[in-house]
């Protein structure tokens, strides 16, 4: 690693532990010539993500419109913000580990659907009424027969 001092390209970790809740590792580097002391961190590498939007159209992965989708449905709901939060990180992380670069809107939405679902059924009804573009009372009435059946 290089020094950020200088820039020599050899030092020791000294001290090493997680950060991040675990998504990244902290060390602290001593440079084996100036012997001063650096923070570096380490990260998992993640591949970027395209989604391919209803009408084709393909635009880069953003977890923030995603958070923005979930923040909305919750609007006004009991949901605190850790848990909205963690849905969307643990969609990241299955999208991630299935390996696909190129990603489905639809697949994004039916993972958003499920995990609200067993959070707030107010929130899913939300999510779903937009997703779903339900042009009428009948299809939303159908889909709170589903839910009201699920139970």
């Amino acid at each position: 690693m290089k020094c950020p001092f200088c820039a020599h390209l050899e030092s020791k970790v000294v001290d090493s532990r997680p950060a991040d809740e675990g998504a990244s590792i902290r060390r602290r580097r001593e440079c084996l010539e100036c012997h001063k002391r650096f923070t570096t961190y380490e990260t998992m590498e993640s591949l970027p993500m395209v989604v391919i939007k209803k009408d084709g159209s393909r635009q880069s992965f953003d977890r923030s419109k995603l958070l923005a989708g979930i923040l909305r449905a919750c609007e006004k709901r009991p949901v605190p913000v850790e848990t909205q939060e963690s849905i969307v990180n643990e969609i990241e992380q299955i999208l991630q580990n299935d390996m696909e670069r190129e990603i489905p809107s639809a697949k994004i939405g039916e993972l958003v659907m499920d995990k609200l679902k067993g959070v707030d059924e107010v929130a899913y009804v939300r999510f779903a009424s937009v997703y779903r573009q339900f042009k009428d009372i009948d299809t939303f009435m159908r889909e709170l027969n589903k839910l009201l059946e699920d139970k």
